[in-house]
């Protein structure tokens, strides 16, 4: 369904969790995200994410 615009400033951040709606009881940490720009930056990379209604694209980089 793609990520809200609302949300979509957020989701690298930790504990980020984008749908409020899934169950309370849900295994998502909201750390997923958080870890990969942080190891990609790590590599001397970048990441950046656009959304639109049913599509999410997530681009990254590292130096070669």
């Amino acid at each position: 369904p793609g990520i809200p615009a609302e949300v979509l400033p957020h989701v690298f951040e930790r504990f980020s969790r984008g749908d409020h709606a899934r169950s309370p009881s849900s295994s998502n940490a909201g750390l997923g995200l958080s870890i990969v720009q942080a190891i990609i930056e790590a590599h001397g990379g970048r990441i950046s994410v656009t959304s639109e209604a049913g599509a999410t694209e997530f681009d990254s980089t590292l130096p070669g």
